[in-house]
């Protein structure tokens, strides 16, 4: 896989709580936003895969879906994380 667990820890205790801690609003929107960038990339090189498309489509749903939650709960943990992935610009 092109994430190994090892990754997947590191990327919890990089933008979450802790290692084990997979559960918060931060460190599913890293995770999302890993897979995001992989399947980008593959479909860049394999443009008619249409499965992987929808998943793809269904993954930035899931995303925007934790940044509205968390920009509604707490702007200021909101802004670190857009800050951190560099996922906008223009920061509300």
């Amino acid at each position: 896989m092109y994430l190994s667990q090892e990754g997947k820890q590191e990327l919890f205790a990089k933008h979450g709580k802790g290692p084990q801690d997979t559960g918060s609003t931060e460190g599913q929107v890293a995770l999302f936003t890993t897979r995001i960038a992989h399947l980008t990339g593959h479909l860049k090189k394999n443009k008619h895969d249409f499965s992987t498309q929808l998943s793809l489509q269904k993954m930035v749903g899931k995303r925007r879906g934790l940044l509205a939650y968390l920009y509604k709960k707490d702007i200021e943990r909101y802004r670190a994380i857009i800050k951190a992935l560099a996922l906008r610009d223009i920061i509300k």
